[in-house]
C-alpha cells in the first residue's frame, strides 16, 4: 500500500485523476530569512472546494507559508503543485498560474490613485485581456456581492478599513480565481467592522470556494472550515477537523494555544 504522502504526491501531479486531485499541494517546503527557518519541512493540500484555516502563534509560519503558495516567497526547498503543475518549475508559467490564486492581504493593499471600480478591473483587463466592458460587468457583480455596488466610484482613500478590504475580495473574484487565499484578512480592522469582512468570506464558502486563511479569529475558524492546520515554530503540529481540533486537541502546543478559547467556550 502507498504511503499517505505518495498518494498525495499522486494526487498533486496528475496521475489518480482529477476528480482525487488536491487543486494545490505543498510538498516538504522549506523557508528561512537569514538564519532563521521560518519553514521546516511543511507538506499539506487542498482539496477542491475545500475550506482550511492556518492557525497559530504570531511569528509560527503562517503568512509565509500562504505566501509560498503562490511564490510571492520563494521557497529554498520543495514545490508547490498547483492543478498538477509545479510552480517552482522553470518551464512553468507562473504568472499565468497565479492569475488563478487570488490573494486577499491584510493591508489591502488597494491603489490608492484608483477608484473602487478601477481597482477591480485593472488586473482583468490588463492581464487576462478580458475587455474593459466585461471587466466591469464582473467587477460590478463582485462588488454587489460584498455590498459595495453604491461605491464603485468612490475614491478608495475616502471608505472604511471594512469597505476596502471588501473591494480588495471583490477586485481578487474578478480574475475568476480558483483558489482564494487570505492573509490574516481582518487584523488591519478596528473590532466593530471585523464580523463584515467574515461575513462575505463566509458567504463564499457557501458558494464553494476553495479557500485557505490565515486567522487568529478562532469563532470563524471553526465554523467555516472543513479542516483547521495549526502551525507552530515552522512546521504543522496538528491538522484535524475543527469539531475534533477546537474540542480535543492532540497536540498540547495547540491545547496551550487554544487554552482561552476553550476555556471560555
Amino acid at each position: 500500500m502507498m504511503k499517505e504522502n505518495q498518494i498525495r504526491k499522486s494526487h498533486a501531479t496528475g496521475r489518480l485523476g482529477p476528480e482525487t486531485r488536491p487543486i494545490l499541494y505543498v510538498e516538504n517546503l522549506r523557508k528561512s530569512f537569514g538564519s532563521l527557518e521560518v519553514l521546516r519541512d511543511v507538506s499539506f493540500d487542498v482539496m477542491p472546494g475545500e475550506v482550511i484555516t492556518l492557525i497559530g502563534p504570531s511569528g509560527s509560519g503562517k503568512s509565509t507559508l500562504l505566501r509560498c503558495m503562490n511564490l510571492l516567497e520563494t521557497p529554498d526547498d520543495g514545490h508547490v503543485w498547483f492543478k498538477g503543475k509545479d510552480l517552482a518549475a522553470e518551464h512553468v508559467n507562473v504568472n499565468l498560474l497565479r492569475e488563478k490564486i487570488g490573494m486577499v492581504f491584510q493591508g489591502f493593499n488597494l491603489f490608492n490613485n484608483m477608484n473602487v471600480i478601477d481597482n477591480c478591473t485593472l488586473a482583468p483587463v490588463t492581464l487576462k485581456k478580458m475587455s474593459k466592458d466585461e471587466a466591469r460587468e464582473l467587477a460590478l457583480k463582485n462588488l454587489e456581492a460584498v455590498g459595495l455596488a453604491d461605491f464603485a466610484q468612490a475614491d478608495v482613500n475616502a471608505i472604511s478599513g471594512g469597505q476596502k478590504q471588501r473591494v480588495a475580495i471583490a477586485r481578487a473574484l474578478t480574475m475568476k480565481p480558483d483558489l482564494m487565499l487570505f492573509d490574516e484578512p481582518t487584523s488591519a480592522l478596528d473590532p466593530e467592522i471585523v464580523g463584515e469582512v467574515l461575513e462575505v468570506i463566509a458567504d463564499l464558502v457557501k458558494q464553494g470556494m476553495t479557500m485557505v486563511v490565515v486567522t487568529h479569529e478562532m469563532d470563524f475558524a471553526r465554523r467555516v472550515s472543513d479542516r483547521v492546520v495549526f502551525m507552530d515554530q515552522g512546521v504543522i503540529a496538528e491538522a484535524d477537523v475543527p469539531e475534533r481540533l477546537f474540542t480535543n486537541p492532540s497536540n498540547p502546543r495547540t491545547r496551550e494555544f487554544l487554552a482561552r478559547y476553550l476555556t471560555d467556550d
